[in-house]
């Protein structure tokens, strides 16, 4: 496949800037990796929370107060299910239950992750191309002082509390790129990749830990702009700053742009950040600033509309 802008996105911090992006590109030309690495199996079922985000983002039907899940939504299923189970930690809807049960039938049916995807993207009537990072199973795990934990366990379960030591990505040195980013990797029509303003250690890593990926990246001749998931030293979204501190990270745009220095040619820092744009631009990476913090739709579409103002800028 082909798009002009590829994106590279977590959850709901990622998928809102996807939508702004696909708000301003015609369909094509714009293709959304998805992070599989908090994908999980949960009741029989093959739960893929970041990809579903993305979907119901794109879809216009995401709740705009959770940011994740459906609108709408009902809830008998778990209703039932926690009268039979009171401890269920992890909610299902009953229409996202519906997507949940769908994929899984499909899957098992010997579709891959990549078909079962695109045609629940289609039923969604969502026209932007959303890819999971790979069709191979990659689960993020995360090392802590309750021990080693899948994602969702710590990240539902157990609400982000356990201290985080080490964060490992398991399956991803056997792993491939799905194909339609594999392809996109290597497609000299695409003008850039962006990286969406997600968690950079649980939602971005597990995509560049894929072999080849971030050589990949590097080599094309597209530049790399990344939207800085920190405003005024605080993480926008999710346990972020939580986990730098924990791993002796600072909690400051320096250590982002420590982390993508050997990906990275653009990174965007927030309006509120701006005095730090000369100190940061020394570390070889240009910075730009503008509003990243998207606080609604218009909000969206504005700093999707910056990022491809430094794509063009770029190519000329």
């Amino acid at each position: 496949m082909s798009a002009r802008i590829v994106a590279l996105s977590g959850g709901v911090g990622g998928a809102k800037l996807a939508s702004g992006l696909a708000s301003v590109l015609e369909d094509d030309e714009l293709a959304v990796i998805a992070n599989t690495g908090d994908d999980f199996d949960h009741l029989g079922l093959q739960i893929c929370p970041d990809i579903d985000t993305l979907m119901y983002t794109l879809a216009g039907r995401n709740n705009p107060e959770t940011g994740w899940g459906r609108r709408d939504e009902t809830w008998s299923f778990m209703h039932t299910l926690k009268e039979l189970k009171p401890d269920s930690w992890f909610s299902l809807g009953d229409h996202d239950l519906a997507v949940h049960v769908w994929r899984t039938w499909q899957l098992n049916q010997g579709r891959t992750l990549s078909q079962v995807t695109g045609e629940l993207a289609r039923a969604m009537k969502v026209a932007t191309a959303v890819i999971p990072m790979s069709d191979d199973p990659v689960r993020t795990t995360l090392d802590t002082n309750e021990g080693v934990l899948e994602f969702q366990d710590y990240f539902v379960r157990q609400k982000c509390q356990p201290t985080v030591q080490e964060i490992s990505f398991t399956g991803a040195d056997q792993a491939t790129p799905a194909p339609a980013f594999a392809s996109l990797l290597t497609d000299n029509s695409v003008d850039a990749f962006v990286v969406c303003p997600s968690n950079p250690y649980l939602s971005v890593n597990p995509i560049l830990s894929l072999p080849g990926v971030s050589e990949a990246s590097r080599r094309h001749s597209a530049p790399v702009i990344v939207v800085s998931p920190i405003v005024g030293g605080n993480s926008l979204k999710g346990p972020t700053a939580k986990i730098m501190g924990e791993m002796n990270i600072p909690c400051d745009l320096d250590a982002i742009a420590d982390h993508y220095g050997n990906l990275a040619d653009i990174l965007v820092i927030d309006s509120t950040d701006a005095e730090q744009q000369e100190k940061i631009a020394t570390n070889g990476i240009e910075v730009a600033v503008a509003n990243i913090v998207m606080g609604d739709e218009t909000d969206r579409r504005t700093l999707a509309e910056f990022v491809l103002g430094l794509v063009e800028s770029a190519a000329v």
